[in-house]
């Protein structure tokens, strides 16, 4: 497994990256057991991107984030862990080939989107809805590309996306076009395809497009990079 020793900051993790060919980034719970249908379900996803052409990026911790990386590396494909130094989570699993342990929230979050085609988002807890509405946030505010954003079970999600629809909606805290953003499913060809689509959609682009969407990500790289120096001069 390639890795980086020590925490590392957003320089650290492009240096590390560069190479990495396009992926989608997976968030789920650490705490999906391996009996559990999630964590299968997990497994097919992390195999069937990689047979589409995709690497696999997740947390790099237990639970769906393992099962996903699994499924990656047993099909033979670059299966990728951002780790966090967590007090309750100190290692990378098993099926990480790439892995990286990061100091900050916010420098590991910067890696997941700098890299991702798309962002599929399994069942899960504060740290999952953290990444989903990091997600859904950079989409709606054009911060960068739009990609998709998935929500694997439907029966998990219903109460979430119902609420945004029926509260937040309602109440004139998003506008209905936000509600788009959000793709749910509980098929792994289904998502698959939804990724496909996307990405095909974006290669068709002109190249101005391209471009411009480069420079966001670069701007939002270099005000990441800032402020991981502050946080390390402040210490």
């Amino acid at each position: 497994m390639a890795s980086a020793a020590d925490p590392v900051g957003v320089r650290g993790g492009v240096g590390l990256l560069s190479q990495l060919p396009k992926a989608v980034s997976v968030f789920g719970s650490a705490r999906t057991p391996a009996d559990d249908p999630g964590y299968a379900t997990s497994r097919a996803l992390g195999r069937a991107l990689v047979e589409a052409g995709y690497a696999v990026i997740t947390g790099g911790g237990p639970g769906a984030m393992e099962a996903a990386n699994r499924g990656a590396s047993e099909a033979g494909g670059v299966s990728v862990g951002l780790g966090i130094e967590l007090p309750f989570e100190n290692r990378l699993n098993d099926w990480v080939d790439i892995g990286i342990n990061f100091r900050y929230f916010f420098a590991r979050k910067t890696m997941f989107v700098k890299y991702a085609q798309a962002f599929v988002i399994l069942p899960g807890g504060f740290g999952t809805l953290d990444e989903l509405f990091e997600a859904l946030t950079l989409v709606q505010t054009r911060k960068v590309t739009r990609f998709p954003v998935i929500l694997f079970g439907t029966e998990y999600w219903a109460g979430l996306v119902g609420w945004l629809r029926s509260t937040v909606l309602a109440g004139g805290k998003i506008a209905a076009p936000d509600l788009d953003l959000i793709h749910l499913t509980d098929d792994v060809a289904e998502a698959v395809s939804i990724i496909a689509a996307a990405d095909a959609g974006r290669s068709a682009q002109d190249g101005s497009a391209h471009d411009g969407s480069a420079q966001e990500r670069a701007e939002a790289e270099a005000a990441a990079e800032a402020r991981v120096a502050h946080a390390h001069d402040a210490e």
